[in-house]
Formats: C-alpha cells, sequence, structure tokens
C-alpha cells in the first residue's frame, strides 16, 4: 500500500476523519463476532427527506469531480460518491486505507453536501451533516485517452443500493447487475431479505496499473459478512471475490454469487402489439458450465407466474446470465440493449453439492431486473455456519469459456397447426444453433436432432441449415403437444453419430 501520507493526501478535496488501524483480517473476525449478536436496523435520514428525493432529483445531483478521492493519484481511477435518496436511503460508510505491514490505516471520509453539485432547491440540501453516502463508482482512468473516454464523465463500476454491484463489459455498457448475496429470493410465504455493505474501504494504489481493491462489511438480519473485491480494468472487467459469510439465523434460499437482470421479451414469444421494439432483455438466457463438463444453455422466460428452476450439480465449473444476441436491427433501440454485458461467475476451489438456480419472475415492462441466477448450496443453510467462498466474475461481452461446440442464436415458439383451432395447443419450436463443428460439416450431412420432454408428445422433429448463407448455422424444429397444464421442461442438442455437435439447449414451456 501507499503511505499514510500519499493516501491521505489522494483525499484533499474531501474531509477524513481520525485515524484507526485496519486489516482484512479484522474485518473477517468482526463479521463473526458480530453474527453471535442480535441485527441493529440501520439508522436513516429523515424518511420525508428522503423520499422528497425522487429519481428526478436524485438524477440531478452529481458529485464533485475536482473532489474525488485518487482525483490526482495515486493510481489511474478517481473514486466519485451517490448520494441518498427515495430508492437508496440506507447509508453506508466509506473510508481510505493507506500503510504498510502492522501500520495499515483508515480514514473515513465525510459526507459533505458542498461535495455535491445540485439545484438550489434541491430537498438533498435538508439531509443532516452526518447523511452518509448511499455508494461509489469508479471512474474511467485519468491517464488514458481524454478525448476518447473521458474519465470525468465515465465510470466502469459501481455498487448502489443493498449489496448490488455491476460494471461495464467490453462494449462499455452497463446492464445486469451482481449482489454480495441472496437471502431467501423467491421463497413462498418468506419475504426476502436484502443485506447491505454498510462500510467500504478503499485501498490506496501503489503504482499506475489497472486494478483496484475495495474491501467491504456485509451487514443484515440474518447474516453477515467481510468481502475483498480486486477489480481489474482491461478490455472488459473482471472482479476477484473472497467472500466470509456467517449466518445469524437458518436461512431457507441462500444464494451464492447471484446475478440480477432483466427480460421482458425476445423472438421466442411476444404478445401482438405489447411494445413496438422487437426485443427487450438485458440477458436472453443462462449458461451453465458444469462439474462433468456439459455446456447447457437454458433459454430465458417471462413467465405468467413466479417460477424457479434448480439445475443440479457438483462443483460447477462455471455460469452466467447471457445476452448473446449482438444485433442492433433485433431490438432498434438507443439505450443499446444489443452492448448489455454478459456476467460470468468462475468459482475457485470447489463449491460441493448444490443447484445453479434460476428465478423468474413475471413482467409488463423494461424496469423490473425479473431474472436471477445463482448457486444455492446443498446442504441446509442454519445459524451459526460459516461460507468461506472465492470466485471471479467476468464482465464481458462473450462467456470467457464457450465450447467449441455450436451454440444457441435464437429460441422461436409458435403454433404447430395454425389453421386448425382445435390443436392450438400444439406448439412448434424452432431453435437455432451457430458455429463449433456445424461450421465443418460435409455437403449433404445432417446433423441429428435429440430431443426429450419431462411430459407430452414430441412429433415432426427436424433439421436443417438456415438458408441465410452462413456456414454453420443449423436450425431444428420439433413439435410439443402438451399433457395438461403443468410445465414441460425440454432438452435438445445436435449430434453426428455419438459425437455432440452443439451445446444442450433447455426451455421449460409454460402452457397458454
Amino acid at each position: 500500500m501507499a503511505t499514510l501520507g500519499d493516501a491521505f493526501a489522494a483525499g484533499r478535496g474531501l474531509q477524513l476523519g481520525p485515524s484507526h488501524g485496519f486489516s482484512f483480517e479484522q474485518l473477517v473476525r468482526q463479521a463473526r463476532t458480530e453474527s453471535a449478536q442480535p441485527y441493529v436496523a440501520p439508522k436513516t435520514a429523515s424518511e420525508a427527506i428522503l423520499h422528497a428525493i425522487d429519481y428526478d432529483a436524485w438524477g440531478a445531483i452529481h458529485f464533485k469531480t475536482d473532489d474525488a478521492l485518487f482525483v490526482d493519484g495515486p493510481g489511474q481511477f478517481p473514486v466519485t460518491f451517490f448520494a441518498l435518496g427515495r430508492y437508496f436511503h440506507e447509508p453506508a460508510r466509506m473510508f481510505v486505507v493507506a500503510g504498510q505491514g502492522a501500520d495499515v490505516r483508515a480514514r473515513e471520509i465525510a459526507y459533505r453536501a458542498s461535495d455535491f453539485d445540485m439545484p438550489a432547491d434541491s430537498p438533498a440540501r435538508r439531509l443532516p451533516a452526518d447523511a452518509g453516502f448511499a455508494g461509489f463508482r469508479f471512474q474511467e482512468s485519468r491517464l488514458g485517452d481524454q478525448k476518447k473516454l473521458p474519465w470525468r464523465t465515465n465510470d466502469w463500476v459501481a455498487f448502489l443500493g443493498a449489496s448490488y454491484f455491476r460494471a461495464i463489459g467490453a462494449l462499455y455498457q452497463y446492464g445486469l447487475s451482481a449482489r454480495g448475496i441472496a437471502i431467501n429470493t423467491a421463497v413462498a410465504g418468506v419475504t426476502e431479505e436484502f443485506p447491505r455493505f454498510t462500510r467500504f474501504y478503499f485501498e490506496t494504489p501503489t503504482g499506475d496499473g489497472n486494478t483496484v481493491t475495495v474491501y467491504a462489511f456485509l451487514e443484515g438480519a440474518s447474516v453477515t459478512g467481510a468481502y475483498r473485491f480486486v477489480l481489474t480494468r482491461d478490455q472488459a472487467v473482471l472482479m476477484d471475490i473472497e467472500a466470509h459469510l456467517f449466518l445469524r439465523r437458518d436461512v431457507q434460499r441462500l444464494g451464492i454469487a447471484p446475478l440480477t437482470s432483466m427480460y421482458w421479451f425476445s423472438e421466442t414469444a411476444k404478445k401482438t402489439a405489447v411494445d413496438w421494439r422487437p426485443e427487450v432483455h438485458d440477458s436472453d438466457g443462462l449458461a451453465m458450465w458444469t462439474g462433468v463438463g456439459e455446456y447447457i444453455w437454458r433459454a430465458l422466460d417471462n413467465p405468467a407466474q413466479p417460477a424457479a428452476a434448480a439445475f443440479v450439480d457438483d462443483n460447477p465449473r462455471g455460469f452466467g446470465l447471457c445476452q448473446r444476441d449482438r444485433d442492433f436491427n433485433h431490438y432498434l433501440d438507443g439505450v443499446h440493449f444489443e452492448r448489455r454485458p454478459t456476467l460470468w461467475v468462475e468459482p475457485k476451489g470447489g463449491w460441493g453439492r448444490g443447484t445453479v438456480q434460476l428465478i423468474e419472475l413475471p413482467t409488463d415492462k423494461e424496469y423490473d431486473d425479473n431474472t436471477v441466477a445463482m448457486w444455492v448450496p446443498a446442504a441446509a443453510a442454519r445459524a451459526g455456519q460459516e461460507f468461506h467462498l472465492n470466485y471471479r466474475l467476468h464482465w464481458v461481452a462473450k462467456e470467457p469459456f464457450a465450447p467449441d461446440l455450436g451454440l444457441c442464436q435464437a429460441t422461436r415458439l409458435g403454433l404447430a397447426h395454425p389453421e386448425d383451432p382445435k390443436r392450438h395447443d400444439v406448439r412448434r419450436f424452432v431453435v437455432e444453433f451457430q458455429g463449433g463443428p456445424l461450421k465443418t460439416l460435409p455437403a449433404g450431412i445432417i446433423p441429428e436432432a435429440i430431443v426429450t420432454a419431462s411430459r407430452g408428445d414430441l412429433a415432426r422433429k427436424r433439421v436443417e441449415a438456415v438458408p441465410d448463407g452462413v456456414a454453420g448455422h443449423w436450425r431444428a424444429s420439433f413439435d410439443l403437444t402438451p399433457d395438461g397444464s403443468d410445465p414441460t421442461d425440454l432438452r435438445l442438442y445436435l449430434r453426428l453419430g455419438s459425437r455432440p455437435l452443439t451445446e444442450t439447449w433447455m426451455y421449460t414451456y409454460r402452457p397458454f
């Protein structure tokens, strides 16, 4: 770490509190100790003031970049802060850390209204002097090309609200979010809990490299935790995360490395005239690389009722919520859904037995994060348990470990017999694959579609090259006659002889 003088001078535009000793090990010990104590809800500013800082009022408040932490270094990336408001009302304390060996010290960064630009009549001016911050973000490099990517107006990672955080990918676009932990997400009869990061510690950089380190303390009614985030700004963004979690009480669904995204509709299914755009989603599928090496693609859905799916695994190699469709013409929107990052979780060390769980909630708009993917350990999560985890998050354009197989590019659904109203329950599925060994199939060779359904009857299987002149672009189609109104789990892949040519496509069909 840098010297104390260098670090605290780096906050020259900020007001810093007294220094005190700091170490990550100390933070872990504190999390363990506090897990045995009753939870104390956070003290917040006046609810009336916070409520008055609505979306528009909050958006008009900007931290002054001249006062940013590390505005003149050390390091490349200045840190700016978010104000509190109606939707981000629980404060987080911020600290800058520096020193060597046993002499590592931390000083708190004080909240001051004068560090923010805001309208003269902003309700945020009525916040108390000790209101605190809602979150923070790392700005782009102050040493980079300021004409191409000015640091004062561009950031690459943000932590804001509860334990939520997000980063841009290789296409310079924010999209889905990650969380530190998920507690009882979509458990019937149980209110979901949102533990929050209550303190952040910024390690002072020692050079101008592209990596920064942040420590965080997590508090909630059911859990405490200490986190180390090593964040790397490269072509995309990598996050190496070390997490130590301590349960205060039993948890019915403990979600490790949870990812949260939005899926409204795509080419799979869309209600007539619900929106002028062809597709609206931040992610279009859940990809999984299992412990035995199978690569699975589960196309996302917007169900009529909350739905959960669990994929059993042992020491998973990875999973992620992905945006594969990168064609602007499929969205036609200036917010650029085609640039939204794919977020991949790479476990470090064995995570044991459990399930990748996918939660899908109904939505009728693009502002709801209605999709959650997470790892849930098989063993019951009981009070007093500890979890010590390491994993890497890849915020990228494509999955980092995609196999040399044909990958699913689209899932399409329609009536198998539109001319016959008596058979409108029969659905036709068309699944497109592209790449891998499909590109080198000899002329005249047609792969075989291996299709299974958990219930119902399958018919009229067909495989053909998509007639677009693109090498290795194939589609498989089949008809499904449902058995009753219960959901049907479908699986499909293409093979030649005994050799798989594609990943495994999965989909849960829910009869209309």
